[in-house]
């Protein structure tokens, strides 16, 4: 029994030895700068994060075909970047990967906020909800998010005159709002002067200091507004600022306030201070600002209470961020193919030996 038992596990070892041959074969390699092998592992890897992305089951040889071509041109350009000091540094990497969650979110987070959020929400580390979503470790995301940057620098660089003059038209901005005018509304809005004093190791200092500020703010709402937002302790000893809060279930998420608590704040007016509350981790009191009820935004309206920024112009932003987003994909593959010859791209496999290789099944 024992011998079999080393039997089965020598022939386990060796099966799994096999894969993981097969699974580094090289199908390309570039060497436009230096010289970078491109794995069947890696292609894998991009096909389950494209799927992921895209929601779609399998692809097809030809597609990964596609993808595979995609790699090469993503390192070629990289390459040629690098060979002319274009660069990105790992802080921009970091607050590119946070700016796409913090759109999403409605405010910036950090990092450590990121991973907090991530957990409340689903159970899981931050590292473990990127492998689950994408198909990369969050390693392999910002590799891969680093490249893409580093491509659309390169790309903008040379060809930055062309791109300057890719703008959304007047009748692009008028038919995509037509084409989403739904999405153009207000839903009822309160704006809020917010004070929150975490209590930290030290919880009745932390409310004897709310205390104090709340009866600063009672006293002369404007010129303590003032004071404690331009304080070297706001963001130091306290948090201090406006929040525009809209009546919705997800912003009573966001905030982690009951859905009751969000109501009740609705009925409250213009000047309302309210009382000073406590969590867990804070004492926090708000004083009602302005009031905005919903409606359907025209092109002339502002996307935003207090903001300059009209529906038109916001629309222009995203039509020509989109124009220019194609526009730069479009160039950096010109790019890529300009780049390849015999000398900076070997391709491994070929024909029907890289049509066997791509055939396997997700």
């Amino acid at each position: 029994m024992k011998r079999l038992f080393i039997g089965i596990t020598l022939f386990l070892t060796l099966a799994a030895s096999v894969f993981a041959q097969n699974d580094l074969q090289p199908l390309a390699i570039v060497k436009l700068n230096k010289s970078e092998t491109i794995t069947l592992k890696e292609l894998r890897s991009r096909v389950e994060f494209l799927q992921k992305q895209t929601g779609a089951k399998s692809f097809t040889v030809d597609q990964k075909k596609q993808i595979l071509e995609s790699l090469i041109s993503e390192k070629l350009v990289a390459q040629a970047a690098a060979k002319e000091n274009i660069t990105i540094t790992d802080s921009q990497v970091n607050q590119t990967f946070l700016n796409t969650f913090s759109q999403q979110l409605g405010q910036q987070v950090t990092e450590a906020q990121l991973s907090e959020f991530i957990q409340k929400q689903t159970g899981k580390t931050l590292a473990a909800y990127m492998k689950e979503s994408t198909g990369l470790t969050l390693e392999e995301y910002k590799a891969y998010l680093k490249n893409q940057l580093v491509a659309q620098n390169y790309v903008m660089v040379k060809k930055q005159d062309e791109m300057r003059k890719v703008v959304a038209s007047d009748d692009e901005i008028r038919k995509a709002y037509e084409m989403n005018k739904s999405t153009f509304v207000w839903n009822d809005m309160i704006k809020l002067f917010l004070v929150i004093v975490p209590k930290g190791k030290d919880a009745e200092s932390a409310r004897v200091l709310a205390e104090s500020l709340r009866s600063q703010y009672e006293k002369n709402s404007k010129s303590a507004e003032e004071k404690i937002k331009t304080s070297d302790d706001n963001n130091k000893k306290y948090q201090a600022g406006y929040l525009v809060v809209a009546k919705t279930a997800e912003q009573a998420q966001m905030l982690g306030w009951s859905y009751d608590k969000v109501l009740e704040l609705f009925d409250r007016k213009a000047g309302y201070l309210s009382a000073l509350s406590s969590t867990d981790s804070d004492y926090q009191f708000y004083s009602v600002l302005k009031k905005y009820n919903a409606k359907m935004l025209e092109l002339s309206d502002v996307v935003e209470p207090d903001s300059t920024v009209t529906v038109y112009d916001f629309i222009k932003q995203r039509v020509t961020a989109q124009k220019q987003q194609q526009f730069l994909s479009t160039a950096a593959q010109d790019l890529a193919k300009s780049l390849e010859t015999d000398k900076t791209v070997t391709r491994k496999k070929t024909g029907d030996a890289l049509d066997k290789v791509l055939a396997w099944k997700e």
